[in-house]
């Protein structure tokens, strides 16, 4: 939606701005998608912040235009790229300063349901000690090898947990208990890149923050209707492999009696 016409369109319904739950939406160089992405997140919930992770492209610009006039939406920039962990880890920082206590995450592309966000904020607060992951309910246009692939991902975050509590360590449309999350990207030098999601998903398993998983449907936009991939196979596959190899390890030396002491207390 242009931004001259989304004056008009926000009359049309109210949402009071939360004081405890704020989105966060990571982009990098995310083109087009990105104003979209931020009226449909400000249309189910407010406020909404943007981290804009050192973008070289002209993708903020019409989101600083919508700032202008939007009290509830803010935008940080970040000077260089540092991948979406690092993002969130900026915007995770600034939420805790102004006193909120929880973060929901999105994509900044479109493929995570904005229309859900606010069913996904209820959930975290009527629980507000657990993180709240979204389950990826996949159309017909989700590229194969990224469906069989993340099966893979998903076995290996249950050995890692020695459970089957989180759903799936991939998608990114969460509810984060803010200091938790702090912590936990503390604990680690990783978790900063494409392994983000994987990872802290289960190093806050790890540190006792139970999990609630509920579905949310995923799409992938093709080139044409405007989607864009920083993907990497060769490059994030081989960070996937060496993520794994790090927790398997950690859980194998002395996790598991961590794991054991969490369980105890639930």
């Amino acid at each position: 939606m242009a931004v001259g016409a989304w004056s008009f369109y926000k009359k049309s319904f109210s949402v009071p701005p939360s004081s405890t739950h704020l989105v966060l939406i990571p982009t990098y160089n995310t083109g087009a998608r990105l104003l979209a992405t931020v009226q449909a997140a400000l249309a189910a919930w407010q406020p909404v912040w943007v981290i804009v992770d050192g973008s070289t492209d002209d993708s903020l610009a019409p989101v600083r235009l919508l700032a202008a006039s939007e009290p509830h939406l803010r935008i940080i920039v970040r000077p260089r790229n540092g991948g979406k962990g690092a993002a969130v880890a900026t915007g995770v920082d600034a939420a805790l300063a102004a006193g909120f206590t929880h973060v929901l995450t999105m994509d900044a592309d479109g493929q995570h349901p904005a229309d859900h966000i606010a069913s996904f904020m209820a959930a975290s607060q009527a629980n507000p000690a657990a993180m709240i992951l979204g389950v990826p309910l996949f159309g017909p246009e989700v590229p194969l090898e990224r469906l069989h692939g993340r099966k893979l991902s998903v076995g290996l975050a249950h050995f890692e947990i020695l459970s089957r509590a989180i759903g799936d360590p991939l998608f990114g449309f969460r509810v984060y208990p803010a200091a938790p999350l702090r912590r936990a990207l503390a604990s680690t030098r990783a978790a900063r890149g494409f392994d983000f999601d994987p990872e802290i998903v289960v190093r806050l398993f790890w540190a006792g923050v139970p999990a609630v998983n509920l579905p949310a449907p995923c799409r992938y936009f093709t080139k044409a209707e405007g989607g864009v991939s920083h993907f990497n196979y060769l490059r994030d596959n081989a960070k996937l492999v060496w993520l794994h190899t790090r927790l398997i390890t950690q859980l194998l030396l002395w996790r598991w009696v961590q794991l054991r002491r969490v369980r105890r207390s639930r």
